[in-house]
């Protein structure tokens, strides 16, 4: 199970090139402007310039989502989450507002048309929860 990061980005929307420009950072590690615009580039069916992969590599650092350092002359930037706590930062807070609808008629009908495969997944995580509980009571 993915523990939700301490340290959470400021602002957790993205639009869609800082979110695959993120997915490139993941899967690439630490990257330069040049790494990231190279891959865009790859798909010869795109274009974008050198400087907007600045600008949103710029805008993901401002939003949390990156780090950046300088090694001689050149800017390197790194994910300060893995993309698995992000997905579960993301789980969390859009749980977060489903149960602040603060409803219990309008949840208990959407749980009511869940379906037997969800069911079985609410199940597990409630079994889950148990044992967690169960465990931070014996190390009390």
């Amino acid at each position: 199970m993915t523990p939700l990061p301490s340290d959470r980005p400021q602002k957790l929307s993205l639009g869609p090139l800082e979110r695959e420009i993120l997915e490139i950072v993941w899967a690439l590690g630490c990257v330069s402007v040049k790494a990231v615009h190279d891959r865009i580039l790859s798909d010869p069916d795109r274009e974008l310039a050198y400087t907007s992969v600045t600008t949103v590599l710029q805008r993901l650092t401002k939003k949390g989502w990156l780090t950046c350092h300088k090694q001689k002359r050149a800017f390197y930037w790194q994910a300060k989450l893995t993309k698995e706590q992000a997905q579960a930062l993301t789980a969390y807070e859009q749980l977060n507002k489903f149960l602040a609808v603060s409803d219990p008629d309008l949840v208990a009908s959407f749980a009511d048309r869940l379906d037997t495969a969800s069911l079985e997944q609410i199940d597990a995580i409630a079994a889950r929860l148990r044992a967690i509980r169960q465990q931070r009571e014996e190390s009390e």
